[in-house]
């Protein structure tokens, strides 16, 4: 008798076509983003993809001025005046505003290893809004007659880990970070001279 069951090379396509299923990313979301199979439960918020932040990284990474002379110490003298300060403060942070989002990335990577407890934080965000998300992917939430959306979804998974966050002591790492990048930015942008090129460039404007 026929069966329904494909055989043969048949088999071996459709098994192959299910494994593509499995691992796609396309028309499985409501919004139209997504994946049938395991990236649908990887779906990321609305208005944000990986290739934006990857996009995003890229630019940064390929405009960083070489560090050896981000570093150099004989390109850095004390400010003539105060006009002089102003001069260097906002022209170098024009040339070097790659090479100061990176050192801003590395402060902050450095507070979240070196604290355990914020680490753990982190989790228990990322955790409780991915539980949320995925919730509200099989059915609405609705809270005082309003439907969850993401902002709202993330707020709550923020309410959630709040207390993890107290006791991380995340209101002094967000402090600390931005204390050091202050410092660490502003000290450089006020003591590393202006380039030839970058002083003609002032002259110009001007005039």
């Amino acid at each position: 008798m026929p069966s329904g069951v494909p055989k043969g090379e048949n088999c071996q396509v459709d098994m192959d076509s299910k494994a593509g299923d499995l691992f796609t990313a396309e028309d499985a979301h409501p919004t139209g983003t997504g994946g049938t199979g395991i990236l649908a439960k990887l779906w990321l918020p609305k208005g944000f993809s990986a290739s934006m932040a990857k996009e995003w990284f890229d630019k940064r990474r390929l405009s960083i001025r070489p560090w050896a002379s981000f570093v150099d110490q004989r390109k850095f003298s004390k400010p003539r005046n105060f006009g002089d300060l102003c001069q260097r403060v906002v022209k170098n942070v024009e040339i070097y505003n790659s090479n100061y989002t990176f050192i801003f990335l590395g402060l902050i990577l450095y507070c979240i290893i070196s604290s355990p407890m914020l680490l753990i934080a982190l989790a228990v965000f990322a955790g409780a809004f991915y539980i949320i998300h995925i919730k509200s992917l099989e059915s609405k939430l609705v809270v005082l007659g309003r439907e969850l959306n993401t902002p709202h979804q993330m707020s709550l998974a923020g309410a959630v880990s709040l207390p993890v966050f107290w006791l991380a002591g995340a209101g002094a790492a967000v402090f600390w970070v931005l204390g050091a990048t202050l410092f660490v930015i502003g000290s450089h942008a006020a003591f590393r001279e202006l380039e030839g090129s970058d002083m003609e460039e002032l002259l110009m404007e001007s005039v």
